[in-house]
């Protein structure tokens, strides 16, 4: 099985990743969704220049695809490039919206291929402590919810941390997992990667919203 995982650089994504890994399948490709204007409903914006990094640690291609943040631009971009690739399937790391898993499936019905989605509906509290328990080093890069304040920007996820965030999603009602945007991810290091990246940057932020804004990668 040849497969493309559609990847952000996040937790889920590196998740799926790790998936088919273990399942032996063919990794061709790791494929990015570059958004160029403003948010995406479907796709993850910060830091996604810099899975180039994370491919290049795998030894794996990267494809980075350029697409204005609307979902038919997003998707016409993306089903144009898997197009040119020579794969049985794509894995992504969606986990609970119907909205993405959909668009994807009905992408990958023109293209002839299937869709995996490893994660989906998985318990999102065991699935962070199996990823920490597994080694998967995960840095946050945004935050943008009630309860969550900037010391968490540039904080990789520990055992105890992740308890922390836990208690915090129950107190202000956010989802742990961050599936509704309340924060976003960048991994450094796991079981994919033969050593951890090391990063540097800086924090930025706003009454509403803070990010941690990645320079370097090595």
């Amino acid at each position: 099985m040849r497969i493309a995982v559609l990847s952000s650089g996040g937790k889920d994504s590196s998740a799926a990743w790790w998936w088919a890994m273990c399942r032996g399948w063919e990794i061709v490709s790791i494929v990015t969704v570059d958004i160029q204007d403003g948010d995406s409903h479907m796709f993850q914006v910060p830091s996604t220049q810099w899975v180039e990094q994370q491919a290049k640690l795998a030894q794996v291609e990267w494809v980075n695809v350029s697409a204005s943040g609307t979902v038919e631009d997003e998707i016409n971009a993306l089903e144009f490039s898997l197009s040119n690739l020579e794969i049985d399937a794509i894995v992504s790391g969606a986990l609970r919206s119907d909205f993405q898993k959909q668009r994807l499936e009905c992408m990958c019905q023109r293209l002839n291929i299937h869709s995996f989605t490893p994660l989906w509906h998985q318990t999102p509290i065991e699935h962070l402590r199996g990823m920490i328990n597994a080694g998967f080093e995960i840095m946050l890069t945004s935050v943008s919810c009630e309860g969550l304040n900037h010391d968490w920007l540039g904080h990789v996820l520990t055992s105890s941390s992740l308890e922390n965030l836990h208690a915090l999603s129950v107190q202000h009602r956010f989802n742990v997992d961050g599936e509704g945007g309340e924060y976003e991810t960048f991994v450094l290091g796991g079981p994919i990667w033969s050593r951890s990246l090391t990063v540097k940057g800086e924090k930025h932020h706003t009454a509403s919203r803070g990010v941690f804004e990645i320079h370097s990668v090595v």
